[in-house]
């Protein structure tokens, strides 16, 4: 990887990438084999707003481009990290989901799902964000040569004209590109600045994220737990020196439990947890540092504009309940790869309307059953009235013993 120096005459390039982050560094690997009529490798920029302005201190510093929150990885997403040869990087911080167990506290409703008995090692993996930030940045580094990162850096304009778009920086850098590809997250600049609207669905919940080490090892079991208070998230992670059993804890709350339990002391909340969550993995032995996020579903009204495309959470954002979003996002990056190279394969304007209206196309059906699943599941599990609650656990019965539908819920949930 490289930084760019200010300099004042225009840098054309194929494709630009806004954010370079989880969805701009995966985007970016995907296209790096791709190659143009010519035979050249595409000329990939990616702007990045992170204070690092040369390679080793941008890996340094991933931890500022990357939180410290865990990530859900399907075992379709695995496979696909293998593909552009990242897996190597990312296998040791990986903890693999062996079973998941789901079940509603206080009533009969449970379910249980095995790896094994779905020919997989593991339904997926949990791996820490900084983690996965880094092994990325790492295997770019390693395949630099047609790759540009102007950092510290962010856009301050877009125009888009008939053949490029171009771009101007806070540096006053001037860029232009036959594609621009958003992976700039909720706030991003390039949707705003296409002005694309947001539709947007307030959860009135909130998110309590932590991580906790249990007296008893988790062995690679992951729980969804339905409680009074919210559904809780236990998901295994690769354990440390001296912890026994880390997990990471996604618990669900409304916004006001969550304030509540953020003010709780560490003795306080692990009886609080260990009263909802159960004697599944024993007594909470330890209680990280607590954070609280809102949680709504934000969705693009449209996920082009002429030559550009957003890519993950500058395109949607939903609920964690599922875990769906990060695997969501990569499918867009695997896909628009895909149709990219298409398109150059038959010498093709890449940041064709034509092509970029294929992509969003090919996309909608899957954003379209990934946000009901998660809708759903919000309102069938966040809620105690008692017609949901019979519906639910009988639900939960009918996914544990009738195999035809428990396949087509593994199969999703593993990103097939």
């Amino acid at each position: 990887m490289q930084a760019s120096e200010n300099i004042s005459t225009k840098q054309h390039f194929d494709v630009i990438i806004s954010g370079g982050g989880l969805s701009g560094s995966l985007m970016a690997l995907s296209l790096l084999s791709l190659k143009t009529s010519d035979n050249k490798p595409l000329s990939i920029a990616i702007i990045e707003a992170a204070d690092a302005t040369k390679t080793g201190q941008l890996i340094k510093n991933t931890t500022s481009v990357f939180d410290d929150r865990v990530l859900a990885l399907s075992h379709a997403s695995a496979q696909y990290l293998k593909k552009i040869d990242a897996w190597p990087l990312i296998q040791e911080h990986a903890q693999a989901i062996t079973d998941i167990h789901i079940s509603d506290r206080g009533y009969y409703g449970k379910a249980r799902i095995t790896a094994d008995k779905h020919s997989v090692s593991a339904v997926g993996y949990v791996v820490e964000m900084s983690k996965l930030g880094l092994a990325l940045h790492q295997v770019l580094e390693k395949n630099s040569q047609n790759l540009t990162w102007f950092t510290p850096d962010s856009i301050e304009q877009i125009q888009w004209k008939s053949e490029s778009v171009d771009i101007t920086l806070t540096s006053q850098i001037q860029l232009s590109a036959s594609l621009l590809i958003g992976c700039d997250g909720a706030n991003s600049i390039c949707r705003q600045s296409a002005n694309i609207a947001c539709d947007r669905t307030d959860y009135n919940q909130s998110a309590l994220i932590t991580n906790v080490s249990t007296k008893q090892p988790h062995h690679g079991v992951a729980f969804e737990r339905f409680t009074e208070n919210g559904p809780i998230a236990m998901l295994p992670m690769v354990n440390v020196a001296n912890e026994n059993s880390r997990c990471s804890l996604v618990w669900t709350l409304t916004p006001e439990q969550a304030d509540e339990m953020k003010l709780l002391t560490d003795e306080e909340f692990k009886i609080t947890l260990e009263r909802s969550f159960g004697s599944w993995l024993g007594s909470i032995e330890k209680v990280g540092k607590r954070h609280i996020y809102p949680l709504s579903l934000v969705q693009a009204q449209a996920q082009i504009h002429h030559r550009m495309v957003l890519i993950g959470n500058a395109s949607h954002t939903i609920h964690p309940i599922a875990g769906q979003g990060f695997n969501l996002g990569l499918r867009d990056v695997q896909i628009l790869a895909k149709t990219l190279e298409q398109a150059l394969s038959q010498q093709e304007d890449i940041g064709s309307f034509n092509r970029l209206t294929e992509y969003a196309l090919s996309r909608k059906k899957d954003h379209r059953h990934i946000i009901k699943l998660t809708d759903s599941l919000v309102t069938l599990f966040s809620n105690d009235l008692f017609p949901l609650v019979v519906g639910r656990n009988i639900g939960l019965k009918v996914l544990n013993y009738v195999p035809v539908i428990k396949n087509t819920f593994v199969n999703k949930t593993m990103g097939y």
